[in-house]
């Protein structure tokens, strides 16, 4: 055999590499990455669950307050509508101090803040209820807790997605968003039934206790989770970042409506018909919801956040316009269903947009300022909703949240339209902000 024959003979086959390194490289490789990817989803859980915690207090009253309200108490459609909407007020008006709050001390800081005043609404919930033979007094405190319970919302929401985003980099802003959203309105969807039966079995009183005793028992988990490095370098003014935001909010807001009028006036529409089960309607929302989130999130980075926005938006119309034709309970659920699934999208696809336009260490600020779009939304819907409901009934008002979210659908076009136009120049930067 000479020396050629033998260095052909010895050379390693390419199907059985000699070298074992490159595939035991390969096969590490991906088990990091998937190591990786379980990390992320684990650290991004770990930080909502202080939102699904706060939202979870949230939907107990939410299904039964209104009732309370106007057949314990005696007070009106109007009162009972507001005192749903004056958390959004309070949420309104402490949501940018909370973006600002989680840029400066951090979101750790900012979410434990909302629990202590999550503990706060549950007790003064609590009393409310119990001096419920003094309605004024009873009305008063419910109010109070309302209002704390909205600047709670703000403080856990806010921090815990810049907390998570901290964490697991902007890279993954559309994961943490949805997986937030999750959190929330799988709360509200558990939480909802779940208020009516402790209202039903021990009185509305037990619907302040168990929030109470919920957040009380996230504080704990809060004060131990590693806190992140909150940036020294000069933020952006605020005002630059609330111009580039507001468009946004205004999109959020205009879809937003539609959420508002389901959940502060299902049980209302409901009892109007004389249809039983309207928690159901709100859980049915919350399902579908959550299920939309854990299926098509992906889709953001994919498609792009108007593109999914719209269409998201579109549905959502759609739901609605199915909630102001409906003559069954079993239509109103479909209504409420196909609501859900379209609103779901909504608030991460729009948000993903708008956090993108600020530098990455004003993001809280940026949160903070496109979240009050929402409760802003919120905020109006009781009492506008109300007076629609006064002289037109309650159909009517799913008919008005159906023109907004197609209002919200053109907004979302226009602002495509116009960050094409800006990617387009050379020097256009969000940094310049």
């Amino acid at each position: 055999m000479t020396h050629r024959t033998m260095r052909a003979y010895n050379a390693p086959s390419p199907a059985f590499p000699s070298d074992p390194r490159p595939m035991a490289d390969a096969s590490h490789s991906a088990a990091a990455a998937e190591g990786r990817h379980s990390g992320v989803l684990l650290s991004i859980l770990s930080t909502v669950a202080f939102t699904f915690m706060a939202y979870l207090t949230i939907g107990l009253s939410l299904a039964v307050l209104p009732r309370f309200v106007d057949a314990n108490l005696g007070f009106g459609a109007m009162l009972a509508g507001l005192a749903i909407s004056v958390q959004y007020v309070a949420t309104l008006l402490s949501r940018p101090h909370a973006g600002r709050m989680a840029d400066a001390k951090g979101p750790k800081h900012t979410v434990i803040t909302g629990l202590v005043m999550c503990a706060a609404s549950g007790a003064l919930l609590l009393v409310g209820a119990l001096a419920s033979h003094l309605p004024w007094l009873s009305l008063g405190l419910i109010f109070l807790a309302r209002l704390a319970l909205g600047c709670s919302e703000s403080c856990v929401g806010t921090g815990a997605i810049t907390w998570g985003m901290g964490q697991v980099g902007h890279r993954h802003t559309a994961r943490v968003i949805s997986w937030n959203g999750v959190a929330t309105y799988g709360a509200l969807a558990v939480g909802a039934p779940l208020g009516v039966v402790l209202d039903h079995r021990f009185g509305f009183a037990a619907v302040g206790a168990v929030s109470l005793l919920i957040a009380l028992a996230a504080l704990p988990f809060a004060r131990m989770k590693r806190a992140t490095h909150v940036a020294a370098e000069e933020r952006a003014p605020f005002r630059t970042v609330a111009a580039r935001v507001v468009p946004y909010g205004i999109g959020l807001a205009l879809g937003s409506i539609g959420f508002g009028c389901i959940a502060t006036f299902i049980t209302l529409f409901y009892a109007a018909h004389g249809w039983d089960n309207a928690a159901l309607a709100l859980t049915i929302f919350g399902v579908v919801f959550v299920g939309v989130r854990f299926i098509f999130a992906r889709t953001i980075p994919k498609l792009g956040g108007y593109r999914v926005a719209m269409v998201s938006l579109s549905v959502e119309a759609m739901g609605l316009i199915i909630l102001c034709l409906a003559h069954t309970a079993a239509t109103a659920g479909i209504g409420a269903a196909v609501a859900g699934v379209g609103f779901s999208l909504v608030f991460p696809a729009l948000g993903v947009e708008a956090v993108h336009r600020v530098p990455a260490h004003s993001s809280g600020s940026a949160l903070g300022v496109y979240s009050v779009f929402m409760d802003v939304a919120m905020a109006v819907t009781g009492p506008l909703g109300g007076w629609v409901a006064g002289g037109m009934g309650y159909n009517a008002i799913y008919g008005f949240a159906a023109l907004a979210a197609v209002s919200s659908v053109v907004l979302a076009l226009v602002l495509q339209a116009q960050a094409a136009r800006e990617k387009a120049l050379p020097h256009t930067s969000v940094e310049s902000a």
